[in-house]
C-alpha cells in the first residue's frame, strides 16, 4: 500500500553526509516493517533485514563489541549477502528489544555515516525498554509511522482521482460535484469502521466487506494487551487496562475531559496518572490538552491536569465502542456519531504533524480543537451531521481575532463571510472526509 511517509524516506535516504540512521517508531502494526522492507526493494541495490525479536544469535551478537565494522562483518555472514555503502539497506526490526543495537546506532553516525540503517521499533519499547544503556540522543533520525489516514486509504482502494479533487476544492473551498461529494462521503463512513490500521485497510480493499473487520480488529487489540503485560509490572498492567477500556466511555460523555472516576470510583491522577502516560508512550491513545487562551504561541497555555483522550485508530473506537456498522453507514442520528467524528479528526490532525489542544472557557464553551500554523491560530469544530449551529465556535470567534477557522461536518465545502463583528474570521466549511488537508 502507498504511504505518504515514502517521500520522507526518500529525503532520508537522499541526505549525503548530514544522513544519521533512521529510527522509525509506531504503535503496534501499523506497518513500520512493511514500509522499510518495500523502501529497500525499490530504491536500494539490495537490503539486509534481521529481526531481534526472533534472531535471538543476532540480538546477542551485540552483547559485546558494537563497533560498526565488525556488526558489518557479522550482518553480511548472516544475511549471505554483501554491504554496500550507500547502496545497500540494513533493516533493524523491533530494535526496542536489544538495547545494544539501539545503542550501536550512535556508533554508526560518528563512525560509518556512508552505512544506510534503518531501525523500526515499538514507541513504548524504544521509549521505556531501556535498562542499562541510554539513548543515542542526538545521533539519529527519528520518524513516526501512524495508521493510514484517509487520504491514504483511498489510494488503497483505487480512489486517487477522488483524493486529488478533495485537495482541490479544500484549497478552493469550492464544492465538490454532488456525486462525488456523496461517494466520498460514502468512502468516509466505511473508513470509520476500517480505520487505518494496514491489515484492516488491507482486507477492505480486497473485499470491500467491512463486516471481517472487527476480527482483525480485535487481534490488534490483544496485542496491544499482551504489550501491557510485556512492558509493565502486573499491578500496573491491571490499571493500563482499566484506562484504555475507559476511553468509549470517556468520549461518550457531553463533558469529554477525561475524569478518573470513569475508571473506577475513587479514582485520581496519582493512582492512573503513570497508565495515562504509558497509553500515550505506546502510541494506543492520543492526548488532547486544554488550553484557555487561544493566544500564540498556544502550548505555553496548555493545562497539563486537563485533557481528553482519542483512541490512536477510529475504527478500533467503532469496533470497541459496539456501535452498529449499519448505523455508521446509513449515517442515522446516534448521539455517539459526534464522538467517533471527533476521534476520526484527532486522528487526521495527529497524523499530519499537529499537536492536539482545545479551548475551554470559563465553563461557557468548549472548542473541540485549536491549531497553531506557524502565527495563524486556527479554531476547529467538529460537527456529526449537516446540522452546524454552534454557540461556542461563535464565542471562540467574538474573542479572538483569527483568519479563519474551521468546521468540519457532512456538508460540502463552502465559506461564511465574515461578521460585523471585526474580530471574527471567516468559517470554512469542509467536510470530514479532506481533514487529511489541515
Amino acid at each position: 500500500m502507498r504511504r505518504r511517509i515514502e517521500d520522507r524516506l526518500v529525503l532520508w535516504k537522499n541526505k549525503g553526509s548530514g544522513r544519521m540512521p533512521l529510527l522509525l517508531y509506531g504503535a503496534r502494526q501499523v506497518g513500520k516493517t512493511y514500509i522499510l522492507i518495500e523502501f529497500g526493494e525499490k530504491y536500494y541495490k539490495n537490503t539486509v533485514y534481521i529481526n531481534l525479536e526472533t534472531n535471538l544469535a543476532a540480538a546477542q551478537y551485540f552483547s559485546d563489541d558494537i563497533r560498526p565494522e565488525r556488526l558489518i562483518r557479522f550482518l553480511e555472514a548472516e544475511a549471505r549477502d554483501v554491504i554496500l555503502p550507500d547502496e545497500t539497506l540494513i533493516i533493524f526490526d523491533e530494535i526496542q528489544t536489544c538495547e545494544r543495537a539501539l545503542t550501536s546506532l550512535k556508533y554508526f553516525c560518528e563512525n560509518a555515516p556512508e552505512y544506510h540503517v534503518a531501525a523500526a521499533g515499538s514507541l513504548l519499547g524504544v521509549a521505556v525498554n531501556r535498562q542499562r544503556y541510554s539513548f543515542p540522543v542526538g545521533k539519529v533520525e527519528s520518524i513516526t509511522l501512524y495508521p493510514l489516514d484517509f487520504e491514504e486509504f483511498l489510494w488503497a482502494v483505487g480512489e486517487e482521482r477522488l483524493a486529488d479533487e478533495i485537495r482541490v476544492c479544500y484549497f478552493s473551498l469550492e464544492p465538490m460535484p454532488e456525486s462525488l461529494h456523496r461517494r466520498a462521503l460514502e468512502l468516509y463512513r466505511c473508513y470509520l469502521i476500517v480505520g487505518g490500521m494496514p491489515a484492516c485497510v488491507e482486507s477492505f480493499a480486497k473485499n470491500g466487506k467491512t463486516v471481517l473487520i472487527p476480527s482483525i480488529q480485535n487481534e490488534i487489540v490483544n496485542n496491544y494487551v499482551a504489550d501491557m503485560a510485556k512492558y509493565a509490572e502486573a499491578s500496573e498492567t491491571v490499571k493500563i487496562r482499566a484506562c484504555y477500556d475507559s476511553i468509549p466511555a470517556q468520549l461518550a460523555k457531553e463533558n469529554k475531559k477525561f475524569q478518573y472516576k470513569v475508571i473506577q470510583k475513587g479514582g485520581s491522577s496519582a493512582l492512573f496518572g503513570a497508565s495515562i502516560d504509558w497509553l500515550a508512550q505506546a502510541g494506543v491513545v492520543l492526548k488532547c490538552r486544554k488550553i484557555e487562551h487561544a493566544t500564540n504561541p498556544i502550548a505555553v497555555y496548555a493545562d497539563l491536569s486537563s485533557f481528553k483522550l482519542y483512541l490512536s485508530d477510529v475504527g478500533l473506537l467503532s469496533m470497541r465502542s459496539g456501535i452498529p456498522q449499519q448505523t455508521i453507514l446509513s449515517g442515522e442520528s446516534n448521539t455517539f456519531m459526534g464522538s467517533v467524528a471527533e476521534n476520526y479528526i484527532a486522528q487526521a490532525l495527529t497524523a499530519s504533524g499537529h499537536p492536539l489542544f482545545y479551548w475551554a472557557s470559563d465553563q461557557t464553551a468548549e472548542l473541540d480543537f485549536v491549531l497553531q500554523k506557524e502565527t495563524e491560530i486556527i479554531g476547529v469544530e467538529v460537527k456529526k451531521g449537516i446540522r452546524t449551529h454552534s454557540r461556542s465556535l461563535g464565542i471562540f470567534l467574538q474573542k479572538y481575532e483569527i483568519a479563519y477557522s474551521i468546521r468540519f461536518s457532512e456538508k460540502n465545502f463552502g465559506k461564511e463571510a465574515r461578521g460585523t463583528n471585526g474580530n471574527i474570521g471567516a468559517i470554512h466549511s469542509v467536510p470530514h472526509y479532506a481533514a487529511f488537508c489541515v
